[in-house]
């Protein structure tokens, strides 16, 4: 049933095994793969960086929306979801997840060799940075959003946004000739705090403004 949801899910004994990768090809129209235990590339993640593509996305960019995907796709294979059935209590346990068990704890390089691929990883306590869990909110809700859009994933976004929520930073630099967008931010978007801009000590700046030639000064 759409928009049914699964209570009582056991986080704090959930395992969650870095099984998978986002592999480089090399190939100009496929920079980066999402694969899954097995090697097998994941379809859905493959069709969404092709979508990125044509928008004009960088590899770079690519390659940072994949690692958001990764995250997920490995929370999704350890709670046994597949990616097309996921449901809003599935969006709200996996940021929670980002959270408070937070990054994992990789083997040293030299247990690494040792390590069977998808070996779970000890849960750092360590939270994801309200950056970096607020970008892997928005990449997700994009990516169903074009699921969804294009008829291959499910009918609701599980990733939704929040009707009574204004994004206080959604309109910061916005350009101030153009029409104020009632733009609303995701449900299980964190709160992510304004950054102070670096100052220059006055001694530096006495330094640098010293050493300009005259005929800049004119």
């Amino acid at each position: 049933m759409v928009g049914q949801e699964e209570p009582g899910r056991d986080l704090a004994g959930l395992v969650v095994p870095l099984a998978g990768r986002l592999v480089a090809t090399g190939d100009r129209w496929e920079p980066y793969r999402l694969l899954d235990a097995g090697g097998v590339s994941v379809a859905a993640a493959g069709a969404y960086f092709g979508h990125l593509q044509a928008a004009g996305r960088s590899e770079l960019t690519i390659r940072s929306y994949g690692m958001d995907l990764l995250r997920w796709f490995r929370f999704l294979w350890a709670i046994g979801m597949p990616w097309n059935h996921a449901v809003r209590s599935d969006a709200r346990d996996f940021c929670r997840w980002l959270q408070v068990a937070g990054k994992p704890v990789r083997p040293h390089w030299r247990k690494r060799g040792r390590q069977g691929a998808g070996e779970p990883a000890a849960a750092s306590g360590v939270a994801y940075s309200p950056s970096v869990r607020a970008h892997c909110e928005t990449v997700l809700r994009s990516f169903y959003d074009f699921h969804v859009e294009a008829g291959t994933g499910p009918l609701v976004n599980p990733f939704p946004l929040d009707r009574s929520r204004r994004g206080g930073r959604a309109h910061a630099h916005r350009n101030p000739m153009e029409p104020f967008r009632r733009e609303r931010s995701g449900m299980y978007r964190p709160a992510v705090p304004s950054r102070i801009p670096r100052s220059v000590p006055d001694e530096e700046f006495n330094q640098v403004f010293a050493a300009l030639g005259s005929g800049l000064l004119t």
